[in-house]
């Protein structure tokens, strides 16, 4: 007892100094990092930070057109528009539009998920092929012409690669354990839409939705690099002048379903079961958002210092790679425990799985696991901001789901005042271990329980 006390005092103490070092540290990172916020004259709010180090200029607008926007009779819908905005755009073709980007330098990507759906522009920085390069942007966001030929392409891709993911046991299980939580809820759609309604879409319907949801007023701007506040003012207006104009799209309801204890197993020929465990769990701005992160580390998210990895992968071998997750969204996002095993070892998997679970939730962590996951969450924070591009998904994360100004401030400090009543009070009232549901793809038998 006595040598236990000992050491918890040398981990107390350790970890003093690490949250002494990392907080100089962080606090000195975002000290450099002061966030800007406006919103344009067409309604569009933009989130700013200026950066010199590199002649880099980063720019993402994120609508409210996730998946989750979708009706099921156009399932897709949201997914194809994203996807063909730069293939023709204010009269121009999209290998001209590609051949444009090429010749400055710069890079257009796309993020696509329940809720958002966002288009990204990395340029040099310099007026000349920053200009330039700002123009096709602009064109593309605010003229997207969705051609005939390009929809009818793109939807058999999509099409061709729904069918394919729909022999994998992981899209299965994922796809499965979604329609089990969510139920006719929108954030129970396929991101990518299904093959019958893809096949029903029409050019006008991709205009329709990016007339509805591609507004000013339902777009956030986020701007990072090396130009000025007034530069980025003029380049937000610019964008946001020439979109739709018409209100904030609030389109998704609130979560009603109510799952229940039920175990789904689909036979596949795989030569592994790919077991996912899950309820419904938390928002993006949730009051219990620092007690579920820190404690689903511990759980799980925390790779070989979790308890699932310890159980499951070190004492029983039962699988390579166990972990956990919850993925905040607007409404309430999946929290996911997921694993892979041997088709014969499923069932143990599933059970010791749910025991570590209901092990966890009923007595919560030791202070000497708090201790160590604290130390590992706000070691790892320098490296959350240490590119433009991890800066401006958190620009866009901040400016989307409303959350305050001094986020990445705060991040640190709410990660360290988690105690371990919060934590086992937080899985108790948000994760009812009669209510968790499980998906197991490759069961060697096909029976359903609950």
């Amino acid at each position: 007892m006595k040598k236990a006390s000992i050491k918890m005092a040398s981990l107390r103490l350790i970890y003093c100094f690490i949250f002494l070092f990392l907080g100089i540290c962080s606090q000195l990172a975002l000290a450099t990092l002061p966030i800007k916020h406006w919103q344009t004259s067409s309604g569009a709010q933009v989130f700013f930070v200026e950066n010199r180090g590199l002649p880099i200029l980063d720019i993402g607008i994120d609508f409210n057109a996730g998946s989750g926007a979708d009706i099921p009779e156009k399932s897709g819908c949201a997914s194809l528009t994203l996807k063909l905005l730069d293939l023709g755009a204010g009269g121009l073709s999209e290998d001209k539009i590609s051949g444009f980007f090429a010749d400055v330098g710069a890079q257009l990507s796309t993020r696509f998920d329940r809720d958002r759906a966002g288009i990204l522009l990395r340029t040099l920085s310099n007026k000349d092929e920053r200009n330039r390069a700002l123009d096709i942007f602009a064109k593309v966001i605010q003229s997207p012409e969705f051609p005939e030929k390009a929809l009818e392409r793109e939807r058999a891709r999509v099409i061709s690669w729904l069918k394919e993911a729909e022999t994998k046991p992981g899209y299965i299980a994922s796809h499965k354990l979604s329609k089990m939580l969510y139920g006719a809820h929108p954030y129970g759609l396929r991101g990518s839409g299904e093959i019958d309604t893809l096949g029903r879409l029409q050019r006008e319907d991709l205009i329709n939705f990016y007339q509805t949801h591609y507004s000013a007023e339902n777009s956030v701007i986020s701007i990072m690099g090396d130009i000025s506040r007034v530069e980025a003012v003029n380049i937000a207006e610019a964008l946001s002048k020439g979109l739709p104009r018409g209100r904030v799209i609030n389109t998704l309801p609130p979560v009603l379903n109510k799952p229940t204890s039920y175990i789904k197993r689909i036979v596949h020929p795989a030569s592994q079961s790919h077991i996912l465990l899950g309820y419904l769990g938390l928002r993006r701005n949730d009051p219990d958002y620092y007690p579920l992160l820190v404690g689903n580390y511990i759980l799980g998210g925390g790779g070989f210092a979790s308890r699932l990895m310890e159980e499951i992968r070190q004492k029983r071998g039962l699988a390579y790679s166990v972990y956990s997750v919850f993925f905040p969204l607007k409404q309430v996002g999946l929290f996911q425990i997921g694993l892979q095993t041997k088709k014969d070892q499923s069932e143990e998997a599933l059970m010791i799985t749910k025991r570590v679970l209901a092990d966890f939730i009923t007595k919560g962590p030791t202070e000497e696991e708090l201790i160590a996951a604290k130390g590992n969450i706000i070691g790892g924070f320098p490296l959350r901001i240490d590119s433009n591009k991890k800066i401006i998904e958190y620009l866009a994360v901040i400016g989307f789901y409303k959350l305050p100004l001094t986020f990445l401030d705060d991040y640190v400090k709410a990660v360290d005042s988690v105690t371990v009543a919060q934590i086992k009070d937080a899985f108790q009232r948000r994760i009812p271990l009669k209510e968790v549901s499980a998906v197991i793809v490759g069961a060697t038998k096909k029976e359903d329980n609950n």
